[in-house]
C-alpha cells in the first residue's frame, strides 16, 4: 500500500510554515508553532485523528497571531488534501458531537473537493474575540484548501 502522507511548505514576508503529515501513522506529532494553544490542539488533532504530524511554524506573533494561524491552517489544509490523494478508502461524509470540559460542539464535513466552511456560535459567546476570529480564519484556510466542507 502506498503511504498517504505529504509535506508542503510556506514562506510569505510575515511567516514560514514547514508541514508533514502522515495519515497511516499512530498519532504521534511533533508541534512547534510559538503559540502554545494552537500547539496543544493541533496535538489533539493528530493524537485523536491517529495520524502523524509535525509542524513548524513562525510568525510575526510581536504583532499578534492571525497570519501564524491562518497560514497553519491554509498548509494543513493543503497537506491533508495532498496527503488524501485519490481519496480512496475514505468515507466522503461524517458528522460528530464532542462533550469536551465544558463545551459541546458539533462537526459535520463532507470530503467533496468543495470547500464551506460555516461558523455558528451560541449568542452567549463573545463573538468579538480576537482569539476566536484568529481560530475562524484557521478553520476558513483549513476548509478552503483541503477541499473540505
Amino acid at each position: 500500500m502506498i503511504r498517504r502522507s505529504s509535506i508542503v511548505e510556506r514562506e510569505t514576508k510575515e511567516t514560514k510554515v514547514k508541514i508533514r503529515i502522515d495519515l497511516d501513522g499512530e498519532g504521534y506529532s511533533e508541534i512547534d508553532t510559538s503559540y502554545p494553544f494552537l500547539d496543544h490542539m493541533l496535538s489533539l488533532f493528530s493524537y485523536h485523528g491517529f495520524f502523524d504530524m509535525e509542524v513548524l511554524a513562525k510568525g510575526d506573533i510581536e504583532v499578534d497571531y492571525h497570519h501564524l494561524v491562518e497560514d497553519v491552517g491554509i498548509c494543513l489544509g493543503k497537506a491533508l488534501r495532498k496527503a488524501l490523494g485519490n481519496k480512496k478508502g475514505i468515507r466522503r461524509y461524517g458528522n460528530c458531537f464532542i462533550p469536551m470540559d465544558e463545551t459541546l460542539t458539533q462537526v459535520v464535513i463532507d470530503i467533496s473537493g468543495r470547500p464551506l466552511f460555516i461558523f455558528n456560535l451560541f449568542p452567549k459567546v463573545k463573538k468579538e474575540s480576537s482569539e476566536l476570529e484568529v481560530f475562524k480564519e484557521f478553520f476558513r484556510g483549513f476548509s478552503s484548501h483541503s477541499g473540505i466542507t
